[in-house]
């Protein structure tokens, strides 16, 4: 029964052809907005600007000043003895407050990992 009709729709269909044709009537066909725009452009006159037009828009350029050369000190010898006199600071008292700190929030780093390995009860889901 398909093929009867399909034979039939094909006798009745017109006879398209499915070959690409080429079409010269395309090429020749004018963009009258494009025209317009280019008649426009080649008719505007750019209006004339005076010498003082970019007064206020403009800043004159000053040149920076030039960097100075670093001075190195002129007694070097009594700089490095001072230097070599002076006791280094020590950090302990840095370390004490990092210390009271996690005392005061109740667990070590211990405590914290001890958790951590924990095993906790898991929740039962109703």
């Amino acid at each position: 029964m398909a093929s009867i009709i399909r034979v039939n729709a094909r006798r009745l269909a017109p006879s398209v052809s499915f070959a690409r044709s080429f079409s010269v009537s395309a090429s020749s066909r004018k963009d009258l907005v494009q025209d317009l725009y280019i008649s426009q452009l080649k008719n505007y006159k750019a209006p004339a600007q005076t010498k003082d037009a970019h007064v206020g828009n403009v800043r004159n350029y000053t040149a920076p000043s030039p960097p100075k050369a670093p001075v190195l000190p002129s007694n070097l010898a009594e700089e490095l003895s001072k230097f070599d006199a002076e006791e280094p600071t020590l950090g302990a008292s840095s370390t004490e407050a990092t210390a009271s700190s996690t005392e005061e929030q109740g667990e070590s780093a211990q405590d914290y990992l001890n958790f951590l390995e924990a095993d906790h009860p898991k929740k039962e889901h109703h």
